[in-house]
């Protein structure tokens, strides 16, 4: 029974200690920081893992001068952006990108590439995979310890991404459509509704039993401006034969009822015959 009990207090000895090693948590040599920012209407999100100096020298040593380097640590730096970009001389299109850099003494290039899951450099590197290369003068910066990537400079046209470490900074110049999107969006307002908006005005109304002679100015005016899909014209159909304009409500529907077959939705042919039927008898 001693023997018994030993044995027993044992594994229960052996389960705490395995539990409470699970919970035992540390510090990471390099944190991963992730931060999002909006340059002028484009977002920016950055991801990347941050190591420290502890003592080592950085660049020729730690960081080979004129080698290809993940930029940080652990899984690649990854930049993302809501819209397509300009850097350097490339049109970079919106998504997410891998940033590697080659530093060198003198000039660093910088690379956006467009495979993200590398952890550190790609086994086998991949010219068609770059988007956007640039090649930057490194600057004095006051020394900092702990790797930093930020964005800096923002202004509507651009920003800077600045890639700090020790005391090296290398900024890289990035332009956004903010002035393209603010344009079309100006003159998409000053040229007036939609035939969509108009559309979608009409089925409002007439699904909230509001002005139905309303309704069926904006629904004209939608289909005048091309907007004639058969689900556009059974709408018109339904307003018309609320109004009790049965003979109309038939044309149209007929309409609706053609386009229908053409692009063979026979859910719309059905109801659309179904609604001929009833309202030839009106």
């Amino acid at each position: 029974m001693k023997n018994l009990l030993s044995v027993l207090f044992s594994g229960v000895f052996i389960l705490f200690v395995s539990t409470v090693s699970a919970q035992i948590k540390t510090p990471a040599a390099s944190p991963s920081a992730k931060f999002q920012t909006t340059v002028g209407l484009t977002d920016i999100t950055v991801e990347y893992s941050r190591p420290s100096k502890n003592g080592r020298k950085i660049y020729g040593d730690l960081v080979p001068f004129d080698a290809l380097w993940r930029t940080g640590a652990n899984k690649n730096t990854m930049i993302t952006f809501s819209d397509d970009v300009v850097i350097g001389s490339a049109e970079v299109k919106k998504g997410s990108y891998a940033i590697f850099t080659k530093p060198g003494k003198t000039s660093w290039e910088v690379y956006f590439y467009a495979d993200t899951e590398n952890w550190g450099t790609p086994e086998k590197w991949d010219d068609t995979k770059v988007a956007a290369k640039v090649m930057v003068t490194p600057q004095t910066y006051s020394n900092t310890e702990t790797f930093t990537i930020g964005i800096n400079n923002v202004a509507n046209d651009g920003c800077q991404l600045e890639i700090v470490w020790d005391n090296v900074s290398v900024p890289v110049k990035i332009a956004v459509p903010t002035d393209k999107k603010v344009s079309a969006a100006i003159t998409q307002v000053m040229a007036g509704p939609t035939a969509g908006d108009y559309y979608n005005a009409a089925r409002y109304y007439r699904e909230a039993k509001k002005d139905l002679n309303q309704a069926l100015t904006w629904m004209n005016k939608s289909v005048e401006m091309g907007n004639d899909q058969f689900w556009v014209l059974r709408q018109k159909s339904l307003i018309e034969a609320d109004l009790g304009n049965y003979k109309a409500a038939v044309a149209t529907a007929n309409q609706s009822l053609a386009k229908a077959k053409e692009a063979g939705n026979n859910d719309y042919v059905k109801i659309n015959m179904d609604s001929i039927a009833a309202w030839s008898k009106k």
